[in-house]
């Protein structure tokens, strides 16, 4: 059975899906804009702020499943700007260690509200 994670620590879904979606071992965590739950604004207008605000975001709602970063399998990145790439996985490596999870990072039209960075990520707990 699937079941709703949803952490008040990060920022509500704005739209017609969850948070987080935790089905048996697995959680697949909808892609975190870089807001800040407690203003509703970015943190600054950064990469590096914008890309730490996400994965922080993504971290709170783990730990309200009983996830860590550290169970994160799979990321996907997606960029407003490729050329942000370098900035933005000097950041992404200060919240993984070897091994490191498989990842996709691509560069897109446009993120809502003008975002630099989306991150969704899917853990799975080790047995």
């Amino acid at each position: 059975m699937n079941k709703e994670v949803a952490s008040k620590k990060a920022p509500a879904a704005i739209g017609p899906y969850s948070q987080a979606i935790q089905a048996g071992d697995a959680i697949y965590v909808s892609g975190q804009l870089p807001v800040d739950a407690a203003t509703g604004n970015f943190p600054a207008d950064d990469i590096a702020a914008q890309t730490r605000q996400s994965l922080e975001n993504i971290k709170v709602i783990l730990e309200e499943a009983g996830y860590t970063m550290a169970d994160v399998v799979k990321s996907t990145v997606l960029l407003k700007d490729i050329a942000d790439f370098g900035a933005m996985n000097e950041v992404y490596g200060e919240y993984f260690s070897k091994p490191f999870p498989a990842r996709a990072a691509f560069q897109v039209g446009a993120l809502p509200k003008d975002a630099k960075v989306e991150i969704e990520v899917v853990a799975v707990k080790s047995k």
